[in-house]
């Protein structure tokens, strides 16, 4: 984590030398490990991660794939992928929300003038689970919140059996949701977005 945070928010980060070729001369390779904005061409590769990591627990994906191709169009700056030589492992998707709370149209808009981010969904591959990739994530894109100018709180809702781990990642409960998925109810949570200025002297934001 120490080392993670000693980087630039979302510039490559190397956590490999570079590879050699028997004659010496540097070989081109990706990088071992990278966080950056997502784009609208990663999002069949976000929908995939998402859907095996919640059809099977909901039935249901926060995100179908037209909604993620919406929001990587028009606020791509609210999104973080996690890429492992080229390949994405973890994800975070986000809009914009201009009222105190989350409503059942909170799920769909992108409300341009709000301060509020509206985390839609955190995902983490299947093959890279319990290794504490997605507290690092969603930590990273905390920190990316504190260089946009715009951005006071960050706003998510999720079942109750993950309060405990967004609670680790310094939100703190509001309460029931108002906004229900079928029979599933949840909690909402929120993460107050402090130091802009400071973070954008010291972080190159």
């Amino acid at each position: 984590m120490s080392a993670l945070s000693a980087l630039p928010f979302l510039k490559p980060v190397h956590l490999r030398p570079p590879r050699s070729s028997p004659g010496g001369q540097r070989r081109h390779t990706l990088p071992a490990s990278e966080f950056r904005c997502l784009s609208p061409e990663d999002a069949v590769s976000v929908f995939e991660i998402e859907r095996e990591a919640f059809i099977s627990v909901s039935g249901d994906c926060p995100l179908h794939l037209d909604e993620i191709r919406h929001f990587l169009n028009l606020c791509p700056e609210l999104s973080l992928g996690w890429f492992e030589e080229g390949r994405l492992v973890a994800f975070v998707i986000g809009s914009l929300w201009d009222q105190e709370r989350l409503s059942q149209a909170a799920l769909s808009l992108h409300k341009a003038q709000g301060s509020a981010v509206h985390i839609h969904v955190l995902a983490v591959h299947r093959t890279v689970r319990q290794q504490g990739k997605g507290s690092i994530l969603m930590w990273r894109f905390l920190q990316h919140l504190r260089c946009l100018p715009f951005a006071r709180r960050a706003l998510l809702m999720c079942q109750p059996f993950l309060v405990p781990f967004y609670q680790k990642c310094g939100f703190e409960a509001l309460g029931p949701c108002q906004v229900t998925v079928g029979d599933l109810a949840f909690v909402e949570m929120q993460h107050l977005v402090r130091g802009h200025a400071f973070m954008r002297r010291n972080s190159g934001c």
